[in-house]
C-alpha cells in the first residue's frame, strides 16, 4: 500500500522508537479491511518496536486501536487511516512512545489535569486537509490521559451515525453526542473547551493557574512570518527572547500555494511554516505554543496574562498576532476551504487558470481580486452584499472594462455547494427579488476584508477604526516597549514578505530603545 520512499523515511523515523508498539486490529467484513491490514503490515515492517495483533473484537467498519507496551492508549481509528489522516496514524506512533514534536511541559500538564472518563470522537473526511490537526491533538490529548479516550471516525462510513449527529462538516468533534468543535481549529483552542467542559483536577499534574514562565528582554506574540522575523532579530542581538502564538506560521498555514516570497520560486504554507519553526529552533528562543493572551498590563515591566491562567512579564513586547480573512459565515465556507474557497487571489488564483469562479466582495479588495483574476481565469461573477459596488470608481471603471467580468449586485451569498472533494457551485439570494440563484463554478475568493487578531489590545494602545494597531515608521506603537509589526498593523499591504521585513524593523527598534535605557 505505501511505496518504497515512503517507508524508507518511516524506517529513519522510527529507529527512535524504544518501546514496544502494537497494531491491534478488529474483526471486520468490510471491503475496506484488506486495505487496513495492508497498511499496518507495511507499517509493521519499518520497525521491531511495531508489531500487529488480532482482536477477538468484530467491527463492522475497520477498526485499529494503538497499544503501547501491552497497554491501550485510547487512541482508535475507526476507517482506514489513509490519504491525509495517515500521518496521524504515523505521529501517533511515535507520540505513544514520547517521540516528535511535542508541546512543552505546561500543555501536557493541562493535558493530564482534564477529568475524565470522557470519549471523544472526531468525524473526519479522508480528503480534508483540516482534519488531521484536530485529529492529531486529540490523540495527544488521549496518549497523556489516561481518562480520556479518542478515535478517528471516518464520516463516510458512518453516514447514519452522521445524520443522527447532525454533523454538516468536517472536522467535527463529540464528546458522548455533544458537539463540542466543528471545522478548522488548533490543539489550543480544544483545551480551552475541554477544560471548560469536563473540568481541571489541579492536584494531577505541577502548574496551572498563576504558574510564572519566567521574564525576557523581549516578548514576540505571534509566530507567523513577522513574528518569527521579529524574534530571530531580538536573539541574534543577545536579548533573552519569548515567542507566544497559537500556532507555527499563523494564517500562513492555510496559505496553498506561495510563489511570491523573493527567491523562492515556490513553497506551499505549512512547508513555509515548519521552516519558520526550523529557523526559531536555532536560536535560544523560549516557544510557547498553543497559548493567547488575554491580558497586557502596563508600566515599564509588562506583565501578560494568558488565557490559560499562566503569566510572563518583559521589558519589551512586539505584536505579530497578524490577521484573519474575514469570513462569510455560510454553509459550505469551512467545509471547502483551499478545495475551492480560498481568500487570498494573489497565493491562489493560478490554481483557477481557464475556470469559472466568484469574488464576493465589491469593496476596493474584492474589486482588485476581481481585476487580477479576470487575466487568468475563464470567468468571474463578483457579487456585492449591497446596491452599490463599495469600490473607488477608477477600479469600478477598470473592472467594467474586463470582459469576462459579470457583477451582481443587492447579492447575499447563501451557501457553498460542492461534491465532497471540490466546490461545484454558489447559490445565492437576490435580496430585491427574494429569488434565490445558483452558479456553476469551482472557486470561491473571499473578499469582505481582514479582520486584524487584536481584541486583546483595545485600551493597551491605539488602534484605528479597523482595529489595526497604529505605529511609526519604526514600528512604536503610543505606548513606549510596545512595538507592532505585520498584517495586525497599519502598514499597507498584507503581504508575508512585507511582514518578515516589518518584524525585523520591530526587532531592531526594540533592541535600539532598550540599549538606551
Amino acid at each position: 500500500m505505501l511505496d518504497s520512499s515512503i517507508l524508507e523515511q518511516l524506517k529513519s523515523v522510527y529507529q527512535a522508537l524504544e518501546h514496544s508498539i502494537i497494531l491491534e486490529v478488529s474483526e471486520c467484513p468490510s471491503e475496506h479491511q484488506k486495505d487496513l491490514l495492508s497498511l499496518v503490515e507495511d507499517l509493521a515492517g519499518t520497525s521491531d518496536k511495531i508489531t500487529i495483533r488480532q482482536s477477538r473484537e468484530t467491527s463492522l467498519v475497520p477498526k485499529l486501536s494503538l497499544h503501547y507496551k501491552d497497554e491501550p492508549t485510547g487512541v482508535t481509528f475507526l476507517g482506514v487511516p489513509g490519504g491525509h489522516e495517515f500521518t496521524s496514524l504515523v505521529l501517533s506512533i511515535l507520540h505513544a512512545d514520547g517521540k516528535g514534536k511535542l508541546p512543552d511541559e505546561a500543555i501536557q500538564n493541562r493535558i493530564r489535569r482534564l477529568k475524565g472518563p470522557a470519549e471523544l470522537r472526531t468525524f473526519v473526511s479522508l480528503t480534508c486537509e483540516n482534519c488531521p490537526e484536530v485529529v492529531q491533538a486529540l490523540n495527544l490529548v488521549a496518549l497523556l490521559n489516561p481518562g480520556i479516550t479518542h478515535a478517528m471516525v471516518d464520516g463516510d462510513l458512518f453516514q447514519d451515525e452522521v445524520k443522527r449527529l447532525g454533523i454538516q462538516g468536517v472536522p467535527c468533534v463529540v464528546v458522548g453526542d455533544k458537539l463540542l468543535s466543528s471545522g478548522k481549529t488548533s490543539l489550543g483552542d480544544l483545551l480551552n473547551k475541554l477544560e471548560a467542559l469536563l473540568g481541571t483536577d489541579e492536584s494531577v499534574a505541577p502548574g496551572g493557574a498563576n504558574t510564572n514562565l519566567g521574564f525576557y528582554d523581549v516578548v514576540v506574540l505571534g509566530a507567523g512570518p513577522g513574528g518569527a522575523s521579529a524574534a530571530i532579530y531580538s536573539a541574534r542581538k543577545g536579548l533573552r527572547t519569548a515567542i507566544i502564538a497559537d500556532k507555527i506560521g499563523g494564517q500562513v498555514q492555510d496559505t496553498k500555494g506561495i510563489e511570491n516570497l523573493i527567491s523562492v520560486k515556490y513553497t506551499e504554507g505549512p512547508q513555509l511554516a515548519a521552516q519558520l519553526l526550523q529557523h526559531i529552533g536555532a536560536y535560544e528562543i523560549k516557544l510557547l505554543e498553543h497559548r493567547r493572551v488575554k491580558a497586557i498590563g502596563q508600566g515599564t515591566m509588562k506583565r501578560i496574562e494568558l488565557e490559560s491562567g499562566e503569566y510572563l512579564e518583559t521589558r519589551s513586547l512586539i505584536v505579530a498576532t497578524g490577521a484573519k480573512w474575514r469570513e462569510l459565515n455560510a454553509p459550505g465556507e469551512k467545509e471547502y476551504l483551499g478545495r475551492g474557497v480560498a481568500f487570498c487571489p494573489h497565493c491562489d488564483g493560478p490554481y483557477f487558470k481557464g475556470k469559472d469562479i466568484a469574488v464576493v466582495g465589491g469593496g476596493n479588495s474584492g474589486v482588485e481580486a476581481a481585476i487580477d483574476l479576470a487575466g487568468i481565469v475563464a470567468s468571474v461573477t463578483l457579487l456585492e452584499f449591497a446596491p452599490e459596488l463599495k469600490a473607488d470608481k477608477v477600479l469600478v471603471d477598470k473592472l467594467s472594462s474586463q470582459p469576462n467580468v459579470r457583477v451582481i449586485k443587492n447579492a447575499r451569498t447563501n451557501r457553498i455547494i460542492g461534491d465532497g472533494e471540490k466546490v461545484t457551485a454558489l447559490e445565492y439570494e437576490d435580496r430585491g427579488m427574494g429569488e434565490f440563484h445558483s452558479i456553476k463554478l469551482s472557486g470561491v475568493f473571499v473578499q469582505i476584508g481582514l479582520v486584524p487578531n487584536s481584541s486583546f489590545l483595545k485600551g493597551v494602545v491605539d488602534l484605528n477604526r479597523y482595529g489595526e494597531v497604529v505605529i511609526d515608521e519604526r514600528c512604536r506603537t503610543n505606548v513606549p516597549g510596545i512595538y507592532a509589526a505585520g498584517d495586525v498593523t497599519t502598514v499597507p499591504y498584507k503581504q508575508i514578505i512585507i511582514a518578515m521585513g516589518e518584524g525585523a524593523k520591530a526587532g531592531l527598534s526594540s533592541f535600539e530603545d532598550l540599549m538606551l535605557k
